[in-house]
Parts: C-alpha cells; structure tokens; sequence
C-alpha cells in the first residue's frame, strides 16, 4: 500500500499538468459557424453560375426558389424556428446567391468568355450540396437563437462578418464579402 502511494505520488510530482484555460466565447465566436456556412453556401454560386453559363439557364428559378423555402421553413420548424424568419433568411441567402451568379454571369459576357472547366451538373451535384448546407444553416440559426434576439445583434454581427472577412481575405473578393453581407442581413430578428 505505501508503495503504491509512493509510486502515485512520483508520477504526481513528474508528470506535467495541462490546465486548459478556456476564454468564454464572444458573440462574434459564436456567430462564425454560421457564417462560415453561409459564406460555403455562397461559394457554390460560381459553380451554379457555370452551369448556368454552360445550360444557357436564367438565373432566376422561381420553383427551386419556392421549393428551398418551403424546405427550410420545415425543417425550421423541427428546430423551433418562426416560418417567417426562415422565410425572409433563406430568401437573403437565395439573393445573395443571385447576386453572385449575376455578377459573374456579367463579368464573363463583358470578357466574351468564361473560366476554363468542366461540365457542372446542377441537379445532381451542386443542388445536393446546397441542401446539406441548408441543412447546416438551420442547425446554426437554431443554435444562435439567443443571440438574434437581442437588440445588440446587428452590431454583433456586422462585427462578426467583420472579423470572418479579414480571416478569409486572401480567399475572399470583395464581391463575396458585398454577398455575405446580403445573405446575413436578415438574421436579427430583435425589433429595432
């Protein structure tokens, strides 16, 4: 027995103690995963954008369109989220998206050509994606309900967006950034 508690008490005294000092999360930590998603979500519209190209499809999908937000707003409600600020949140990602492809689309007509790539398929590879994502965003819109009811949070979140843009600078435009704006701007749902 006392050579147990020798034994314990040496590799007490020489084994190095790790102590994990965690700092609280800021508001604008805890609000980067969303907008980490909604920044992938984005990303995704050069790809629908070629393909869009490549189809000669309008960017406008008023079906698609409708079909995400009826999507969202019930899975919305799985999470305990209002229809109607899933509604208005899906329809600034879908707009934000636009903004995208729009830009891009005008870019390449006043260049006469697009990127060099290979075939896109939307309905199969990029629509999938993006339902995953969607996925993902309700997830974080329920995870940060807390934090979009206050009346702090436009402020927090133009802060945070802030914070992730300077991050991702190399990989962002300034095009991406107008669009990540757009696509969040109807997360705070505090009355103002």
């Amino acid at each position: 027995m006392l050579f147990q508690k020798l034994v314990i008490l040496f590799f007490a005294a020489h084994t190095p103690v790790v102590m994990e000092l965690t700092q609280p999360q800021t508001t604008a930590d805890r609000l980067q995963a969303l907008i980490a998603t909604s920044a992938q979500r984005l990303s995704i519209g050069k790809q629908v954008a070629l393909s869009k190209w490549d189809s000669k499809i309008p960017v406008e999908d008023a079906p698609r369109e409708a079909h995400v937000i009826a999507a969202a707003i019930q899975a919305g409600e799985l999470r305990g989220l209002d229809q109607t600020f899933v509604a208005t949140f899906f329809k600034a990602q879908i707009e934000a998206n636009k903004l995208v492809q729009y830009s891009l689309l005008a870019e390449w007509y006043r260049l006469g050509n697009v990127p060099a790539h290979s075939s896109i398929d939307l309905s199969n590879a990029i629509r999938p994606e993006l339902d995953q994502i969607q996925t993902a965003l309700i997830a974080e819109l329920a995870d940060t309900k807390n934090i979009r009811a206050k009346a702090s949070c436009p402020t927090e979140l133009a802060l945070a967006i802030g914070k992730y843009v300077a991050a991702h600078q190399a990989d962002l435009s300034r095009l991406d950034a107008i669009a990540l704006d757009r696509s969040l701007a109807t997360t705070c749902n505090a009355r103002r």
